[in-house]
Parts: C-alpha cells; sequence; structure tokens
C-alpha cells in the first residue's frame, strides 16, 4: 500500500498549534479594501483558530497518519 499524500492545498492554509488545534488567516483582505474601516483591516490581519465543527475532517487532509 502506498503512503498517503498530504493535501498540499489545505497544508499551505492551515498550521497546527501547540496544543493541536488548527491556526488560519482570515478571509476578505486581498480586494475591495476602499469601504472596510481601517480597524475592521487591521483586525482581519491576525489569525485565528479554526471552529470545532470542521477541525477533524481538515485535520484528516493535513495530518493523514493521525
Amino acid at each position: 500500500m502506498p503512503k498517503l499524500k498530504t493535501k498540499r492545498a489545505v497544508a499551505k492554509r492551515f498550521k497546527v498549534t501547540g496544543t493541536g488545534q488548527l491556526s488560519r488567516h482570515k478571509a476578505n483582505t486581498q480586494h475591495i479594501l476602499g469601504k472596510k474601516s481601517t480597524k475592521r483591516k487591521r483586525n482581519l490581519r491576525k489569525s485565528t483558530l479554526t471552529d470545532k465543527t470542521v477541525l477533524t475532517s481538515i485535520k484528516k487532509k493535513l495530518l493523514p497518519y493521525d
């Protein structure tokens, strides 16, 4: 049986934290920035943790042997 490959698209978007959670970057930062407030754009720069409802499905793709 061949080795399972990590989904590279997922691996580039998520990072596993020390406690096993996944950190991700927020959306809505690429274009149409003129109508967004400075405070909103500043808060969108920060990374956040992935929601628990999708955590297991993403982890299966990111770490196929875990």
